[in-house]
């Protein structure tokens, strides 16, 4: 017996080693705990990719909401020159159309037609700002599309949906605001997840700071030509 064991624990020159047994296990073992920590890493980077992509989305809806809100505070008190003296505002629940000043490293001192609409991209319905350069137009020249906006940014993206109310001086939200004489109060900008349907927690409202002609609040401005509420 213990010459075949000495056989098999001895190599040619008599050093100890092991046997193609207890290789064969080794590498067998070796090959599960592989596979269990493949298996674990596999379910961790899953949850952390998740985690990344909601701290992400998070991230984004976030200055997409703030550059929204900051936009809408900035609008200005513009009439289109219609005889009923329009003022230069059309909102409903999926678009928002008014004049802020201009910003941009580019942007030349001045006034511009700020737009947010939905559109179709290739991962579905998203919300987009566009800009042009202000000029004096009716209302119906704006509804003809006879203003042409150009650089289109992406603010909101699926799952999310962003829709808009507006408040006047009565502080009564209503999902549009067409056809006044005057810029509503605030506007609330409410984000939804579309896949469940809840509210986040980022939906805000943004004060306009200009809402009537500066006249009106001049000592020597004309009371009576001011706009009612």
């Amino acid at each position: 017996m213990n010459g075949r064991h000495d056989f098999w624990r001895q190599s040619a020159d008599g050093e100890d080693g092991f046997t193609l047994v207890e290789a064969l296990a080794a590498a067998v073992l070796m090959a599960v705990l592989l596979g269990l920590l493949a298996m674990l890493t596999g379910h961790w980077m899953a949850n952390w990719k998740t985690g990344f992509d909601r701290t992400q989305n998070a991230d984004l809806i976030g200055l997409g909401i703030d550059r929204i809100a900051a936009d809408l505070a900035a609008a200005q008190y513009v009439s289109l020159g219609d005889p009923d003296s329009l003022v230069f505002f059309d909102g409903s629940e999926s678009s928002v159309t008014f004049i802020r000043s201009a910003i941009g490293p580019n942007a030349a001192p001045g006034l511009e037609i700020v737009r947010f609409s939905e559109t179709e991209d290739e991962r579905g319905r998203v919300l987009i700002r566009e800009q042009a350069p202000f000029a004096p137009v009716t209302a119906a020249a704006l509804n003809s599309g006879a203003v042409t906006f150009a650089h289109p940014t992406v603010l909101v993206r699926p799952p999310f949906q962003v829709t808009f109310s507006f408040a006047g001086h009565d502080r009564v939200w209503q999902e549009s605001w067409q056809n006044s004489k005057l810029i509503p109060d605030a506007v609330r900008i409410r984000v939804a997840d579309a896949r469940t349907g809840d509210f986040l927690p980022v939906s805000t409202a943004a004060l306009i700071k200009v809402n009537i002609p500066a006249s009106c609040v001049s000592p020597q401005g004309g009371q009576s030509d001011c706009p009612k509420p």
